[in-house]
């Protein structure tokens, strides 16, 4: 099942209109320019989408800041068009998405300086339903690696799944049989080492302190199973102590509140309209709205 991010879009656009934008609709036709600014420095996400918002719409989009640029505040990222009501009926929706994929990318891209290089940030599955494309590529823009979007993708032993079996070592062997690759989520060396011996591509050592990490790759390399696996650190990791995590010397650390606790990114709608000698304009900053008239 491949996905349509333009179908989920439209699903967006009409969860916020409704029957209409009975508002908009009281507006005198039209056409307006107007631009969306940062209010805030940030890494910029999803101007893309925020643009198929208003194309939906049938309004002319020039995106200035690309997806993956530095912005500062009142910094110009996009550009629009087109008739008033149409524009204003998408400016939430368009909004909110930069909002939250700007937020996704600036705190992965914080998180992904403080670990080196080799060691990989990831994101998880904690995601609303029906933003979980969107966040996963928000954290691709800020530096991170999506991980799985879907549970096909690759089959993923955690700790529900070997309480069901009651057993890890039947579980790998009947995983085995139909995959190539599977990553395991472990909770003790001693399960680390017997999933590393039963071929394991990824071990995930879920809530381990730095200390332990060490002790465990300590451990697989006596054994000479390090070089065989990646490993995956994962729980209670955020940014006081991911810097110490990405000592240990694991391959991949893996973060849910990049995705799951989101700080948005304010980001603003600002259009001129001019009416004779006349000028008005108007400003929506957050959810407050702001006029300024000189006459």
């Amino acid at each position: 099942m491949s996905f349509n991010p333009k179908k989920q879009l439209k699903q967006f656009l009409a969860e916020d209109i409704g029957k209409g934008d009975i508002t908009s609709a009281l507006l005198s036709k039209k056409k307006i320019s107007v631009k969306i600014i940062s209010r805030e420095n940030a890494i910029v996400a999803g101007t893309k989408y925020a643009k198929e918002i208003f194309v939906i719409k049938g309004c002319k989009v020039r995106i200035i800041s690309k997806d993956g640029s530095k912005i500062k505040p009142n910094q110009n990222i996009m550009e629009i068009s087109g008739n008033a009501d149409k524009i204003l009926t998408c400016e939430r929706t368009a909004l909110n998405i930069i909002t939250r994929m700007s937020g996704i990318a600036t705190q992965t891209n914080e998180l992904v300086k403080k670990i080196p290089k080799k060691t990989k940030l990831y994101a998880t599955r904690k995601t609303a339903p029906g933003l979980r494309y969107f966040d996963k590529e928000a954290v691709e823009i800020g530096g991170g690696k999506k991980h799985r979007l879907r549970l096909d993708e690759m089959v993923m032993i955690k700790d529900n799944h070997i309480a069901v079996e009651q057993s890890l070592p039947s579980l790998i062997k009947k995983t085995k049989k139909k995959y190539k690759k599977f990553e395991v989520e472990v909770e003790n060396t001693e399960d680390a080492v017997l999933a590393a011996q039963e071929g394991a591509t990824i071990i995930m050592l879920d809530n381990f302190s730095p200390s332990q990490i060490i002790k465990t790759i300590k451990i697989l390399k006596d054994k000479k199973l390090r070089k065989n696996i990646l490993l995956e650190a994962s729980g209670g990791i955020n940014s006081k102590n991911i810097s110490r995590y990405g000592k240990t010397g694991v391959d991949i650390i893996s973060i849910g509140s990049i995705t799951n606790s989101v700080k948005g990114i304010d980001v603003s709608l600002i259009t001129d309209l001019f009416f004779g000698s006349s000028s008005l304009i108007f400003l929506q900053h957050s959810n407050a709205i702001v006029f300024s008239c000189s006459f």
